[in-house]
């Protein structure tokens, strides 16, 4: 299985990439994905992925997020599937994340299968992308918001929402 993982990986990124398992929008139209990519896939990633599929529907867009993790061995010493930092957020936004899972790993399936790849910190993630999936680094798309040892939790996810903010903009100028 590995070697049919870094055979995909080292396969160039296509333009509008189909995806292989095609989410369907209510109506059967397809929907686009959007991947979040952070270290261990515990807090950043995971807050803009909850985030991105509360607002969505209500913005009209027919886009899903999924998030990973680039390492997550980093986050052996999490507690749970999701840092209390998100769930005390998406609480105060009026949500919960009902069943939440416990990270994942980034595969090169799931870049192959995004139409759009967002890391949250390029000083941080550049570099495992380049490691992981160097064909892909230049299709990722680099934020920078800082993880909890250099930023408040509530600092960095309201820099997460700006961002997600922003790529609804750019998603909804889009056909």
């Amino acid at each position: 299985m590995r070697r049919i993982d870094e055979q995909l990986a080292n396969q160039a990124p296509a333009p509008n990439t189909c995806s292989i398992e095609p989410v369907s929008y209510p109506g059967g139209m397809l929907m686009k994905r959007v991947l979040f990519l952070c270290t261990g896939n515990y807090y950043r990633s995971r807050y803009a992925e909850l985030l991105f599929n509360h607002l969505a529907p209500a913005a009209g867009l027919r886009w899903r997020a999924e998030s990973r993790g680039l390492d997550l061995r980093a986050g052996a010493g999490n507690v749970g599937p999701l840092s209390m930092f998100v769930s005390e957020r998406l609480a105060r936004r009026g949500f919960v994340a009902a069943d939440p899972r416990f990270p994942m790993q980034a595969q090169a399936s799931d870049l192959i299968e995004a139409d759009r790849i967002v890391a949250l910190k390029e000083a941080e993630h550049r570099a495992m992308v380049l490691e992981r999936f160097p064909d892909w680094a230049q299709a990722v798309e680099y934020w920078h918001i800082h993880d909890v040892d250099q930023a408040r939790p509530d600092d960095a996810l309201r820099q997460v929402d700006i961002h997600i903010d922003g790529l609804f903009a750019t998603l909804q100028r889009q056909p």
